[in-house]
């Protein structure tokens, strides 16, 4: 693998029989490859075929003891924040090209499902391929640059939000920001609004994602 700062302590789980489909899963700030490959399991039984993958972030969180980080966050302008995902785009770009080698996949066989951080990662790198994945999950999180998005976007892979309104780490606001801005250019946008649910998943969210990505794995 040729980008070390995702795949060390990377995480999986793979199917019995040969991958037909990948699924990235981009934990939140100071987590770690430990946290969203818990989720594998749960989702197994609806993509029976489908690799789970779990990377660190590429930096050690910068406000926290342990955990990783794709960008900091202590300076949370848009231009901050910005800057700090365009920090991490070649790694996982990268990390996109070994999966399909390594497994034989085509883009449109791969999907990222993100959680917060995570999901501000997926939202900013998979419009930006020029070979559409599959899908592309997010949760708790938001559309980071939103005012790049029309001219740097490449292609459109459907995506599925979902927010809790009692999250008071990133507002419920952020995701119909994004999910205007992403319709504004063509994107196929589903949204799932969870009334009880703060900053986490809870059972109703990981039910409809895994849907979502049966559906455009071709296993649903």
């Amino acid at each position: 693998m040729s980008d070390q700062n995702l795949w060390h302590g990377a995480r999986r789980v793979t199917p019995s029989a040969t991958p037909k489909s990948a699924v990235l899963l981009l934990h939140g700030l100071g987590s770690s490859a430990d946290d969203l490959i818990e989720l594998a399991p749960y989702m197994a039984p609806a993509l029976p075929r489908t690799v789970f993958i779990s990377p660190n972030a590429p930096q050690p969180c910068d406000m926290a003891p342990m955990g990783y980080q794709w960008f900091s966050l202590q300076q949370r302008s848009p231009e901050s924040m910005w800057q700090g995902a365009q920090q991490s785009t070649r790694q996982l770009m990268q990390m996109i090209e070994d999966v399909k080698a390594e497994f034989g996949l085509p883009a449109n066989k791969i999907a990222l499902l993100g959680f917060s951080q995570g999901t501000m990662m997926s939202l900013h790198i998979a419009p930006r391929l020029t070979e559409p994945l599959a899908a592309v999950v997010g949760i708790a999180g938001a559309l980071v640059g939103p005012e790049h998005l029309a001219t740097d976007i490449r292609s459109r892979p459907p995506v599925l939000l979902v927010h809790g309104q009692m999250d008071n780490v990133v507002p419920y606001e952020a995701m119909q920001l994004a999910q205007s801005v992403l319709q504004r250019n063509n994107v196929a946008v589903e949204t799932l609004t969870r009334p009880r649910m703060a900053h986490n998943v809870d059972d109703e969210t990981l039910t409809r994602a895994t849907e979502f990505l049966a559906q455009h794995l071709g296993e649903g």
